[in-house]
């Protein structure tokens, strides 16, 4: 008895302590976003998601996501009012200490410029280059390359910008402003995620022309209906027991789609499959039960010159 209860009770004990916590996880996610969103991007690195994902996620349920800013943010992601405001720890090459730092001076007093943020926080310069290049300091009226700009000249000299007559500090820079595309690589590049708009969104007048589809038209089409998608892999998975499978996880700015790859087609395209950063991909709509999965047939890799998110694999 002792031995048949182990053998039933073992993943029934499971079972239900993974339902509760899907419960629990789901009940939180529908009543409290912000604060669901931000317990998990300050729990990071965990979980099966990357942290871009996450932000993308809580975008497309409705929650408003606010940029990292030095004059508003925390070292950890908090809440303003019913939004998320993103958290200083995902500046990469930020120290924590810094970061506490900033906290501390601001509550003493605002911040008024980076010359007064650099004077009070005393950063190192690859850390005063990473807010300025992520777009912290875009508060203080400054473009991205303004602040570069400004940080520059700090570094230079601190108490330079200090210093000026209130007309000469007002003075621009004779840089021109990123592009939006730049100022999303720049926010992959030094943060790994992006509150501004998602990547395949400056690809998709190029898709469309090609008759690529979004994730959120695959489900008004017919199962069996042959399909073109694309998107930035996310997830690639080939279980031992799926006999040689591979199946790989892609989003775009609608939303998430699946490829399910045969074993011999895995091993034609291996290389590209593999390292692909963006992928498109051709194949047969699959519709059972509500799951919609492609059954991917060609593979086209596309590109961008910047930094993308990366995928979890095999894992």
């Amino acid at each position: 008895s002792i031995t048949s209860f182990a053998l039933y009770g073992f993943p029934e004990s499971h079972a239900a302590s993974f339902a509760l916590i899907a419960y629990a996880s789901a009940y939180l996610k529908y009543h409290h976003p912000a604060a669901f969103f931000a317990a998990m991007l300050n729990c990071w690195p965990m979980g099966f998601y990357h942290p871009s994902v996450l932000v993308k996620d809580a975008q497309r349920g409705g929650l408003a996501v606010l940029p990292i800013d030095a004059t508003r943010s925390c070292w950890k992601c908090t809440i303003e009012g019913k939004a998320l405001r993103m958290g200083l720890k995902y500046v990469s090459g930020l120290k924590e200490v810094t970061g506490m730092r900033i906290e501390r001076e601001r509550k003493r007093q605002p911040f008024t410029s980076i010359a007064d943020f650099t004077a009070r926080v005393g950063p190192s310069r690859r850390e005063l280059d990473a807010l300025a290049y992520a777009g912290a300091f875009a508060s203080f009226g400054h473009t991205r390359r303004d602040a570069l700009w400004n940080a520059a000249a700090v570094e230079r000299d601190p108490a330079s910008l200090l210093t000026r007559t209130k007309s000469k500090a007002a003075a621009k820079p004779p840089l021109p402003a990123m592009a939006p595309l730049e100022e999303t690589l720049a926010d992959y590049a030094t943060t790994g995620l992006t509150t501004g708009p998602h990547l395949m969104t400056y690809l998709r007048g190029d898709l469309n022309a090609r008759g690529v589809l979004n994730a959120a038209k695959l489900e008004h089409l017919r199962h069996g209906s042959w399909v073109k998608t694309a998107g930035i892999v996310l997830v690639r998975q080939r279980p031992g027991t799926a006999k040689g499978f591979l199946f790989i996880t892609l989003e775009d700015e609608t939303g998430i789609s699946n490829l399910i790859i045969t074993p011999d087609l895995f091993q034609a395209n291996r290389l590209l499959l593999i390292s692909a950063q963006i992928l498109l991909a051709e194949g047969v709509l699959q519709k059972v039960d509500d799951v919609i999965a492609i059954r991917a047939r060609r593979f086209i890799e596309l590109k961008l010159d910047g930094a993308v998110p990366p995928s979890h694999d095999f894992h």
